[in-house]
């Protein structure tokens, strides 16, 4: 069996957790910020979970990490 690619646009924007989970960070944090809350912009800083439906095709695109 060959080595399989990893997805090097999937490999920038996930990472994954002791546990096993992918991590993600959130949307909507890169502009216009003007009118977002002080405290929504706090909140766009910190990374999440990815759902457990998703994490399955992401787990696929980067197989080694």
């Amino acid at each position: 069996m060959p080595k399989i690619k990893t997805h090097r646009g999937a490999a920038k924007r996930f990472g994954i957790t002791g546990t096993g989970k992918i991590k993600r960070s959130k949307a909507y944090a890169s502009h216009i910020l003007t009118k977002k809350t002080r405290k929504r912009k706090r909140n766009l800083r910190k990374s999440t979970i990815l759902h457990s439906r998703d994490s399955e095709g992401i787990k696929k695109l980067i197989p080694y990490l």
